[in-house]
C-alpha cells in the first residue's frame, strides 16, 4: 500500500532524498507518485511531523 502526504506537511523536504524511487515532488504539501511508491516507510520514518502515512 502506497503512502500519501498529507496536509501536515511543512514542505521541509526532509523526506525527498530518503526516498529510493525518488517518487515524491516538490509542492504544499509534497506529493508522493502513488504508482511509483513501493511502500518502503523511508519518508515516514524521516518526516519530522509524522505527515507521511500509507494509504
Amino acid at each position: 500500500m502506497a503512502y500519501k502526504i498529507t496536509d501536515a506537511c511543512i514542505s521541509c523536504g526532509a523526506c525527498v532524498d530518503q526516498c529510493p524511487t525518488s517518487c515524491i515532488s516538490e509542492g504544499t504539501p509534497y506529493v508522493i507518485n502513488a504508482p511509483e511508491c513501493i511502500a518502503c516507510g523511508a519518508c515516514a520514518n524521516t518526516c519530522p511531523v509524522s505527515a507521511c502515512v500509507q494509504e
